[in-house]
């Protein structure tokens, strides 16, 4: 592969001082399509060039954020720390190329986007040797288009206290580089608007949890597929279906869907909790009304929809077998795949193998801290990841098509070892338990 592709086809240079131009003016359509080279020396043709010292700013419109400085190379920047450099775009799904290296040195790198989404994982290159990979990632912020005059509605997404200020609810596009030494040359970023999207809804068992040591199977779903397709993960903490429509969140998803994309759907933790009762539903009636309202919204704009059952909770017995904490919920979502033809992901099956296939003792090194029982870590979010990718092939989505070349067959019942991952680990972390699920139990 050629050290600096030309990908896109207008140059980033001028791209981004149009963007400025209309940022100044108060244009209401910024630019799309940027170019950035990074470290010592002049810029490549067509390329802006970024110094470590750039730091972003909603007036400049790109720099390094959240705090982070890289060090410049002959070729580039690196860091043995996680740096994060971010770019204001409109909402939307975007090619991003990045060139890895170092003339003189081995690199290897880890690269994820918004709150934690897994992109890539660990691109080595040796000494005198560079390599571009891309990715597709979804930008988008909590406005909708308004409804008509006195239209029931409103024209954004109710957020609640702990999503304000995150990464992936905000107008810019953010890029976390990390790993032993990550080697960043250049970066192209183009907005693509004819790929399919995966729109994810859930709780926090599947969220973009922001912040160490939880994380979810929708954050790292990205790593398993190719630039022709996104991934838009809206589940958030706390959430259930009937929140997910009173809150807006629904709307938000609709107000983009087109024909072709799908639309993923994993409730039940919350929605099984009677002590709240704005949101619970029952399992074979008011439960399944509700995903076929989901279903009914998806197939009217031509989208595919995709029931999962949730995973289970760590709740071993005494013989290493996990109890049902999930009542007749995940039945209820299986019930209603049928009545629907839609197809059915069975992550409540796949769950209970991957948990008694470790048992009791290494169960909790898939659980956040090791100690909660609902959400997970890095390791358990990785694989449940890979579960989730197993039941698009079972299902014989035409999704399929799009799983990266190194995905290798996956059995629940045989996971990788927890030993062996090896993920680089978030500055950002928090002790406050997501929103929805008790503390965790305290240590045994």
């Amino acid at each position: 592969m050629s050290r600096h592709p030309l990908l896109f086809p207008v140059t980033g240079l001028a791209v981004l001082i149009g963007f400025m131009a209309a940022a100044a003016a108060g244009a209401a359509e910024p630019a799309t399509s940027f170019a950035f080279d990074f470290g010592i020396g002049a810029a490549k043709p067509g390329y802006v060039k970024v110094l470590p010292s750039a730091v972003y700013t909603k007036e400049v419109g790109y720099g390094f954020d959240l705090g982070t400085t890289p060090m410049p190379f002959a070729g580039g920047v690196t860091s043995e720390k996680p740096f994060f450099f971010s770019v204001a775009v409109p909402e939307g799904n975007y090619n991003i190329a990045v060139t890895f290296g170092d003339a003189a040195g081995a690199c290897v790198a880890t690269v994820k986007a918004e709150s934690r989404r897994l992109m890539l994982e660990e691109v080595a290159t040796a000494a005198g040797k560079f390599e571009t990979r891309t990715f597709v990632v979804n930008v988008r912020n909590f406005r909708i288009p308004p409804p008509p005059q006195n239209a029931p509605g409103g024209d954004r997404v109710r957020l609640n206290d702990r999503e304000q200020g995150v990464l992936h609810w905000d107008d810019k596009l953010t890029l976390e580089f990390s790993n032993t030494r990550p080697c960043l040359d250049s970066l192209l970023i183009d907005k693509v608007d004819n790929i399919p999207t995966v729109f994810i809804t859930g709780d926090s068992t599947v969220t973009d949890q922001p912040r160490e040591p939880t994380a979810s199977w929708g954050q790292m779903l990205t790593r398993f597929f190719k630039p022709d397709v996104a991934i838009a993960n809206h589940a958030e903490s706390g959430e259930t279906l009937k929140s997910f429509i009173t809150g807006l969140r629904l709307d938000k998803i609709l107000s983009q869907m087109k024909k072709g994309d799908y639309l993923f759907m994993q409730f039940g933790h919350n929605d099984q909790k009677a002590n709240w009762p704005q949101t619970y539903v029952e399992p074979f009636t008011t439960h399944k009304q509700y995903l076929k309202v989901f279903i009914a919204e998806a197939r009217r704009r031509g989208a595919i929809p995709v029931l999962v059952t949730p995973m289970q909770r760590r709740n071993f017995d005494d013989q290493g077998k996990i109890r049902n904490s999930l009542g007749d919920f995940p039945e209820s979502v299986r019930q209603t795949a049928k009545e629907e033809n839609v197809a059915l992901i069975d992550l409540t099956g796949m769950s209970i193998k991957f948990y008694e296939a470790l048992g009791p003792t290494k169960a909790p090194l898939a659980f956040s801290g090791g100690r909660d029982a609902t959400h997970h870590s890095d390791y358990g979010a990785y694989e449940l990841a890979k579960c989730i990718v197993e039941g698009i092939k079972d299902s014989r989505l035409d999704l399929a098509k799009y799983i990266v070349e190194d995905y290798q067959p996956f059995d629940p019942a045989h996971p990788d070892p927890p030993e062996a991952f090896k993920l680089p680990v978030d500055p950002g972390r928090s002790n406050v338990p997501p929103r929805g699920d008790p503390p965790p139990p305290p240590a045994k």
